[in-house]
This record gives C-alpha cells, structure tokens and sequence, in this order.
C-alpha cells in the first residue's frame, strides 16, 4: 500500500458514519476537543489510574517528534483486557489527568463514556469517520505492543490510523519482536521519517526510542493499595 496518500484517501472507501443509537449521547451534546481539517492529533488512550509522569512524556515525546498539533487523552471507563475491581471512578480518574497533563495542547477527554464505545477500534472508527479530514495517530507504550495483539480487531485500528510506538524501560528490547510487531512489520516506517507519519495512509506505524520511564499504572495501583493496609 502507498505511504504517500493521506488518511482522508482512506476514507472515501467506507460508507457514511451511521446516526447514534438513541441510548447514546445526542450529538447537540456532544463535544470533542479541538480539532480542525489538516491538524495532526496523537490519540492517547488509557484507564490513567493513575495519570502519571510518563505518560504526560511519553505524549510530548511524540508530539515533537511527530509534529502533532494536539493529544487527545481519551480516558476509558475500564480496559476490556484488565481487572476492572476497584477502579477510580472515571470523573476522578478525568479531573487527575487533565491536573497532571496541564499543558495547552493536550486535551483530556471521556469521549468513550459520551459516545458509548468499549474497544479501541470503535473509537477509532468513529473518530477517523466523524473528522474524516484530520490525521489521526494512535500512541502507545512498547508493553502495549506486546499485547496489541490480543485487543479487539487489532489490524483494523491498524488500517484505520497510523500508530506511535514509544520506548519504555525493558519492553523495548522484545515489544518489536512481538505477535503484533511481527505481523506489522512491513509497514514500520523509519524513524527518521518521524514527521511523515501523521499523513501517511495506515497500516504505518513507528518505534520512537528515548523514553525510559519505568512508571507503570499498574505499579502505582498497587502501591497504593499497599499503604492502605
């Protein structure tokens, strides 16, 4: 597939985005963050329980590198692929994101709960339909290429978005190598081309190396846990 088409190229191949189920939120309610025809926008997804440094890095390493306009963090009512029990509630979990995110060009969003999606690649798809003529780019960690694999139609978000990789401590010394990563391999693009990415046509994908942050949500949780026993 050509790398020199831009995503909205893409788009002319799929039928109109289809009205909202009426349980969904009403479109006259409705707000998405900035966005405009042409901006470049990293899509940052995640449960951010907690937000943490690393992920406020990881987003500003990839709008440098790739030249976004804006970050959208979208933060999710719960990770299909993770144990849900104790999970903050979401409106806390918003309001401690856009506290550690502070910064002009990253937008904290609960855009999943509004428009009633679970999976990445429903957002996916409802995002590149409804903003056909923004370029669009998933960013995730190098653990979350491990598993990339296992989420829900996979090679779709692939083919709907470009995708950011970006080094963590130790799962960039196997995450390339993974299920996923192999599969995709022929389309990673150098990363010396960093800046071509956002408008490129999907499936492209890039390793953005230079973040080594051993901050995990994960581990963070269960500290907390720990102080409170």
């Amino acid at each position: 597939m050509g790398q020199g088409l831009l995503l909205t190229d893409m788009n002319r191949d799929f039928p109109p985005l289809p009205a909202a189920p009426a349980q969904a939120i009403a479109k006259s309610r409705l707000v998405l963050p900035l966005n405009a025809p042409g901006m470049r926008i990293g899509l940052f997804g995640g449960t951010f329980d907690p937000p943490h440094a690393a992920h406020r890095a990881a987003c500003l390493l990839a709008m440098k590198r790739l030249g976004l306009d804006r970050v959208w963090w979208l933060v999710t009512p719960g990770n299909p692929l993770k144990d849900t029990h104790g999970l903050a509630p979401l409106a806390a979990r918003v309001v401690a994101a856009r506290r550690l995110a502070h910064h002009p060009r990253i937008d904290v969003t609960d855009l999943e709960a509004q428009i009633g999606t679970r999976y990445t690649y429903e957002t996916v798809k409802y995002l590149v339909r409804r903003c056909s003529q923004v370029h669009f780019v998933w960013i995730m960690g190098a653990d979350n290429l491990r598993s990339f694999h296992r989420w829900q139609r996979w090679r779709g978000i692939a083919r709907f978005v470009p995708i950011a990789v970006v080094d963590r401590l130790g799962p960039s010394l196997y995450a390339s190598a993974s299920a996923a990563g192999q599969a995709l391999a022929y389309a990673r693009v150098p990363e010396t081309a960093a800046k071509t990415l956002p408008e490129r046509t999907p499936p492209a994908w890039i390793y953005l190396h230079g973040l080594k942050s051993p901050l995990s949500s994960t581990a963070l949780r269960a500290a907390r846990a720990l102080q409170r026993k």
